[in-house]
């Protein structure tokens, strides 16, 4: 059996879920990284993706976020989501309404550097949408 590690998922207003895990997958906004017992110390910008909790108390799970901080430091891993939810909770149609949301922002974005974020962020919930056929 692999070493767990401790793993808090935070937002804003509060502690979402707290579990032991044998391994975290974190989607960081340079590609998705994982996460085991001993990680050297890290920090990274979370995108908005899909966490990937294995072998927690609970199961194995999946966790909707929207954007958000990762640090990994001796103690285990937190992460601050500016938004969280279980991947089950997601339905096609919030998710639809999402993207037209952002669809709309890159068509009325006033410069190149608010398109490209906005750009990033529809490309980023449109292969979470994916995930739901």
């Amino acid at each position: 059996m692999a070493e767990k590690f401790q793993f808090d998922l935070v937002s804003p207003e509060k502690l979402l879920y707290s579990a032991h895990a044998e391994q975290v997958v974190v989607p960081g906004v340079e590609g998705d990284f994982g996460v085991l017992a001993g990680h050297a110390p890290l920090i990274s910008i979370v995108r908005t993706g899909l966490v990937e909790v294995k072998g927690s108390e609970d199961g194995d799970m999946r966790i909707f976020v929207r954007g958000g901080l990762a640090e990994v430091t001796p103690a285990g891993l937190t992460l601050l989501a500016e938004e969280a939810m279980p991947f089950e909770d997601l339905s096609a149609a919030d998710l639809d309404g999402r993207i037209k949301n952002l669809e709309e922002d890159v068509a009325d974005a006033r410069d190149e550097k608010a398109r490209n974020r906005a750009s990033e962020a529809l490309d980023q919930l449109r292969q979470v949408r994916a995930l739901l056929n």
